[in-house]
């Protein structure tokens, strides 16, 4: 089996690392679950976690949350 993350299958990786974010998010900025989560997927960070070539998505979610306080 080939479980190499490329540009094509990276989205399955997503879901979980955005709702990992949205929790933190939510809880410090005091916002909704649906707020934190439509702030995400509108951010550069998001942009840069989509993109496999950057591979933002080798991090954990703290890392990615601190990134889009940067």
């Amino acid at each position: 089996m080939n479980f190499d993350i490329n540009q094509n299958n990276l989205y399955l990786l997503l879901p979980s690392k955005v709702a990992w974010v949205a929790d933190m998010l939510s809880e410090d900025k005091n916002i909704s679950i649906v707020e934190a989560t439509k702030a995400i997927y509108s951010s550069d960070t998001y942009k840069q976690l989509e993109t496999e070539s950057t591979k933002l998505w080798h991090l954990g979610p703290v890392a990615i949350y601190q990134g889009m306080a940067d």
